[in-house]
Parts: structure tokens; sequence; C-alpha cells
């Protein structure tokens, strides 16, 4: 697992996992968290069981929501079940003892805390989430539950990074349409039309306007590492079949 300096808080545990460490193969190889993902169930939940471990929470205890790319946000003070699992990108939490967590393959995870008012968040940030609010709305629920945005700290963790990230017109247009200024996030590609898109800048750049002044991107690109990140793209430019996917989860100890 990577850990960010910006988190090391106290009664605070975070980790951005990778995809060393687990008992999958082949695609998932080896620590496949995404229970999305078409890797055996048993195996998923063992290496789930293996991360919750490492955080020190029991199994029942280390959630991740129903992800659907959007700038939903839910808090959650209880373990949910598989029936009741929200359909939410970020979850916040004052909840003692209860990891709460993204999961993502190249979408960016930022993980949050206010420790002084015992207030942490997950966000799991992809192009879509990030342009509609998803960061936003992740400040906001903490702020509900007692945070202060002035006190909050943010880690970016491992995501892929613009060199390896082209994108076509639609997407380009539709960062334009919302903000013009935008136009910065975007560097030329080869194919004419296309852009390569800085994400995590882009992610930077909402938590700066949501007034968060302390955050930290670890600079990690899944896509540029395979020995130690899963990739979507990456997947889909080999042709493979499904992808493994990594638990970004933070705890109030």
């Amino acid at each position: 697992m990577i850990t960010a300096d910006a988190l090391a808080l106290p009664g605070i545990r975070h980790a951005f996992f990778t995809r060393q460490g687990g008992i999958s193969g082949g695609l998932y190889a080896s620590l496949n968290g995404g229970t999305g993902s078409r890797d055996d169930t048993a195996l998923v939940a063992e290496n789930r069981r293996l991360m919750a471990a490492t955080l020190n929470v029991e199994p029942a205890r280390f959630l991740t929501a129903h992800q659907i790319h959007s700038a939903q946000a839910v808090i959650v003070e209880a373990p949910w079940t598989a029936e009741t699992r929200p359909r939410a990108d970020a979850i916040v939490t004052t909840t003692r003892g209860l990891a709460i967590g993204v999961t993502t393959a190249d979408c960016g995870p930022v993980l949050f805390a206010d420790a002084s008012a015992g207030v942490i968040g997950a966000a799991h940030a992809g192009w879509r989430g990030a342009l509609t609010g998803i960061i936003e709305a992740t400040v906001e629920a903490m702020e509900e539950l007692g945070a202060n945005r002035e006190h909050i700290t943010a880690a970016i963790g491992p995501m892929i990074r613009q060199r390896n990230y082209e994108v076509g017109p639609d997407l380009i247009g539709r960062f334009a349409a919302a903000d013009r200024s935008n136009a910065r996030f975007f560097a030329p590609a080869a194919r004419a039309g296309h852009a390569l898109f800085d994400l995590p800048g882009y992610i930077a750049t909402r938590l700066d306007r949501a007034g968060l002044r302390h955050v930290q991107d670890l600079g990690l690109c899944t896509y540029a590492d395979e020995g130690q990140f899963f990739s979507f793209r990456r997947a889909t430019h080999c042709g493979e079949s499904d992808y493994g996917r990594h638990v970004n989860a933070i705890v109030l100890g």
C-alpha cells in the first residue's frame, strides 16, 4: 500500500492500495478489490479482508459504494449490506472504526480528513464526477458533519496521468463549455482533434476552488506502472477482457 504524508494525522489511518499483496491471479493479479469485476468473488472477498485487516477493521466495516461516475456523496454512520449499498461516488463519516473507500483503475481517488473535527471522506473522481462536482459535494457533506474546509487535508492518489490520457473532441468540448479556462488542462496529442488531459491537475484545481489549502498529490500513474497498478485504459489497449480495481480507503482510529 501507499500512504500520503499529508494524511499522517492523529487518529487517522489510510491506504492507497496497489495491485500487490493479494491472492487473485491472471488479469486480476493480485490484490483485486473490485466487486464489480469478473474475478472469483471468493478471491475478491479475501483480498478485501486483507485490506481491511491492514486498516485494523472487520471486513464488514470496510465499505465501498456502487460507483456511478456522479457528484453524489453519502454520509454513512454504520455498515451497509450488499442490498443497501448506496449508488454514489463519495462517502463521508464521523464513525470510528468504519473504513470508507473508493475503487479505481485510472480514475482519481481523493482521501479527505479534518482530524480536529473527526470527519473523513473518500471520493472517486473520474472526469465526469470531477466536472460535475464530486469534490465540492464531498467537502459539503463533511461540513454537514462539523468539518471546517480550512482544516481539511486531502491527498490525491494514483491515477492516469496526462501523457497517457488521450481524449477525444466530445470530452474536450464538455470541459470547454463548462469553463473556457479549462483549456489549460489539455495538451496537443498526435491525433487530430484529440488531446492529452490532465485529470489530476483538474482535480487539484477543484480542490483549491473549494477552499482546501492542504493538498498532496502523490504523482503516481496507474497506466504507466503495470507492476504496481491496475489500469482500465491499459487493459483496453492490450485487448484484455477485464481489469482489477484498487481500493483507496481511510478510517478514524
